[in-house]
């Protein structure tokens, strides 16, 4: 049987793997950017979290557009505006023109979380909900492991303002490909009708879920313990996350005096390890729940399972081997992207209509990313006040343990108000 479903997929996979090198790209080229603008780490902190205020601001708007205009639209006019803003961060002459772009970019960049929800419950069975749901996350760990060999190199050889003219562009390849191909699966014809009618058929959790179900509406959803569970629990990971993708390049070259193109190198490895060990979490989780059954909300206990394997986050201070330290980054990362993939399938799990799929993934999504915006900002504050990332990465650890106990206390029934 052909599984063309698997195009969709790779659809998410890209989309994800894209945004985040949009992300990362200024962390790669962050040394050469501040010597020109003659920027502190207080400075650059607030500039590596300028993309995330508006990309919080727009998240639930996107979620209600994405509910009433579906997908394609969304998905199209989101990475139309933030890869326009990556190119022409090339050209920017001035901190304040930096702040601009990033900011756009980030407006732009709303639309990929709950676009990469919405599809996923239009388009994948409820027993592979798991290992689709963390292919999808795992592209966010693909992009800086390419992104940061790819424009580490162009960095080093041509220069900053190149590499983001050329992670700009990639963005403008995926959407033509998008608009050519993407549809629901009641309309495009590539997918056979057996496979089509095996998607329709098993896309919703029984007892959970109904794809024609009533839908409550964001103000109802706000009103159950488990909505907030879910964006609690992304929160405590998306500030280690953040701290990663922001500062990691900026530690390497600062402490351990790694040079730009072997930053470059070192930061790849664990992104790109992550990205096999999740999809592996996602499918273990899709095995563990079916004992159970998709709606019983069992994929908590992985969730929380995958923050404490990132909490080894906090050995990270006493590790001096540099190889020790490969493996401690990459332990952490395979963690803070296993719980991000689980967090967002335990929300379709446990969402009774997938006619709020869009509102309820965008509202996670932002709890996640007020951390985020306070990751980049406090560590320049911790590492101007200490002269020491130490307690950067003690924070972010005693985060992860704390999620892990918000997400086995407070996700435990379906969102019904």
């Amino acid at each position: 049987m052909s599984y063309r479903r698997g195009w969709i997929a790779a659809f998410l996979f890209s989309l994800a793997m894209i945004n985040y090198m949009d992300r990362v790209a200024l962390s790669i080229a962050a040394a050469p950017i501040a010597r020109e603008f003659g920027l502190s780490t207080v400075s650059m902190g607030y500039l590596f979290s300028s993309f995330i205020w508006s990309y919080a601001l727009f998240l639930l708007p996107m979620g209600m557009l994405l509910d009433r205009f579906g997908p394609k639209r969304i998905a199209g006019w989101g990475i139309f505006i933030w890869s326009a803003a990556t190119a022409l961060t090339g050209a920017a002459g001035s901190f304040a023109s930096l702040l601009t772009a990033r900011l756009v970019m980030g407006g732009g960049e709303s639309c990929s979380n709950p676009v990469g929800a919405k599809v996923i419950r239009q388009w994948i069975p409820a027993s592979e909900r798991g290992v689709i749901t963390a292919l999808f996350n795992s592209g966010s760990y693909a992009g800086p492991a390419i992104c940061s060999v790819l424009l580490a190199f162009l960095v080093g050889q041509y220069g900053w303002r190149l590499s983001f003219v050329i992670a700009g562009g990639i963005g403008f390849i995926w959407l033509a490909v998008w608009l050519c191909f993407y549809g629901s699966p009641e309309q495009v014809r590539w997918v056979g009708d057996q496979e089509r009618e095996k998607i329709l058929r098993e896309r919703d959790t029984k007892g959970a879920a109904a794809q024609g179900g009533e839908a409550q509406g964001l103000l109802a959803l706000m009103k159950t313990r488990t909505l907030w569970g879910l964006a609690l629990t992304q929160g405590c990971n998306v500030y280690t996350q953040y701290l990663f993708l922001t500062w990691l390049p900026s530690y390497l070259q600062a402490t351990r005096h790694l040079s730009i193109g072997k930053t470059g190198m070192f930061a790849a490895v664990p992104y790109a390890v992550s990205v096999v060990l999740c999809i592996l979490a996602g499918r273990l989780s899709d095995m563990y729940v079916q004992r159970g059954g998709v709606a019983s909300g069992r994929r908590r206990n992985a969730v929380a399972l995958a923050m404490l394997v990132g909490s080894v986050i906090l050995a990270v201070p006493f590790t001096t081997d540099l190889s020790l330290l490969l493996v401690v980054f990459s332990i952490t990362l395979t963690g803070i992207a296993a719980t991000t993939s689980l967090n967002f399938a335990l929300l379709n799990d446990l969402l009774p209509s997938a006619r709020d799929v869009g509102k309820a993934m965008a509202f996670v999504v932002v709890g996640g990313n007020v951390f985020g915006m306070v990751a980049p900002i406090a560590t320049g504050y911790v590492i101007a006040a200490t002269g020491s990332y130490d307690w950067a990465f003690g924070i972010a650890g005693l985060l992860l343990l704390a999620g892990a106990i918000i997400t086995v206390t407070m996700t435990r029934r379906p969102m019904q108000a």
